[in-house]
């Protein structure tokens, strides 16, 4: 498999994303995600197809994001005719689809849907992204591009419900915190997620109760 060709078309397609969810993003998610599995799973180490799919899930997982694509459809479509070019299955063309379509928060806000294995550990790396330092400074990042201030006492966190909510509410970046960030650790799928996510959610609590802290001197 010529996972190269993947890498190449991420590369165009988020070229100048400046949310915090440019190729770099996509690129930890597709190491972070292999290397879940392979902690989970250490005998997996020989099963190199797997390991592409979950790795080609992470880095494309972006392109079709309705936040950064204009267009999704089409992006699918392109993506259909790349991935056997690059020399997968149908069957595995038809798994990392699935995945990059279905894995994000807003996806699963009103459903929850089951993902194939290489999925778990894709969406369990894209969320653990959201968590700790690279999630502090990823959601800085977003909430300031989108116009969002950091924080108002007079705007409370909400409790989200449905997609459309979730795009279209009232937001400060504090809040995204409660509202979703804190929410992730319990919904990891994996093994490795779980411990990694707990891991940067403790951190990232210290830096809110630190912000609310300083916010009331």
């Amino acid at each position: 498999m010529e996972i190269t060709k993947v890498i190449d078309f991420v590369q165009k397609q988020l070229e100048g994303e400046k949310t915090g969810h440019d190729f770099y993003h996509g690129q930890r998610v597709a190491h972070l995600a292999s290397q879940l599995y392979l902690q989970d799973n250490p005998d997996a180490h020989a099963d190199s197809r797997m390991v592409a799919i979950i790795q080609t899930a992470g880095y494309l997982h972006d392109t079709i994001d309705e936040k950064i694509c204009a267009d999704p459809e089409q992006v699918v479509e392109q993506i259909k005719h790349l991935l056997p070019q690059a020399g997968f299955s149908e069957l595995e063309v038809k798994d990392i689809l699935f995945t990059i379509q279905h894995m994000s928060f807003s996806q699963n806000i009103e459903h929850h849907y089951q993902l194939p294995v290489s999925g778990e550990y894709v969406q369990d790396a894209d969320r653990i992204e959201s968590l700790g330092a690279m999630g502090i400074a990823r959601a800085f990042t977003y909430g300031g591009a989108h116009g969002n201030v950091i924080y108002d006492p007079k705007i409370k966190p909400e409790k989200l419900v449905s997609h459309d909510q979730y795009r279209e509410h009232i937001e400060t970046t504090i809040n995204h915190f409660y509202e979703k960030l804190f929410q992730l650790e319990d919904l990891m799928n994996t093994d490795g997620g779980k411990k990694e996510a707990h891991k940067r959610t403790d951190f990232m609590r210290a830096f809110v109760q630190e912000f609310m802290d300083e916010w009331n001197v």
